[in-house]
């Protein structure tokens, strides 16, 4: 997946916003938590993702996906897609959505009211 990929099907999902920080991390977000980061590692891309206990668990040891520099070292369940072989790109979208997914679900009512979601 390249960033101009990885920056439209985040823009597809609906009530994303999109920020540029952390020297120039393509940032997603939804109800503004962030769910999905494209950032540089050894000048390739690396996408970041919230990630499910399971993920988390059996992706971390995957060749390619590693547990997300500083957030997973602040006991958070983010994980990098850093390098080959790493995941397909079909993987790479179920696993932005499901992010996505898990951060709309810890939205409260009212906010995923006004985002109509």
């Amino acid at each position: 997946m390249t960033r101009d990929d990885f920056n439209a099907f985040c823009a597809a999902l609906p009530a994303t916003t999109h920020v540029v920080q952390w020297r120039n991390a393509d940032v997603w977000k939804v109800g503004g938590k962030v769910f999905a980061i494209c950032d540089w590692n050894d000048g390739l891309d690396a996408f970041t993702f919230k990630a499910s206990d399971l993920a988390f668990e059996v992706l971390q040891d995957t060749p390619g996906v590693r547990p997300a520099p500083y957030m997973a070292s602040r006991g958070l369940k983010w994980l990098q897609h850093y390098a080959a072989p790493g995941l397909s790109d079909s993987e790479l979208q179920n696993h932005l959505k499901a992010s996505y997914d898990m951060v709309i679900a810890g939205l409260t009512k009212k906010k995923r009211a006004e985002l109509k979601l």
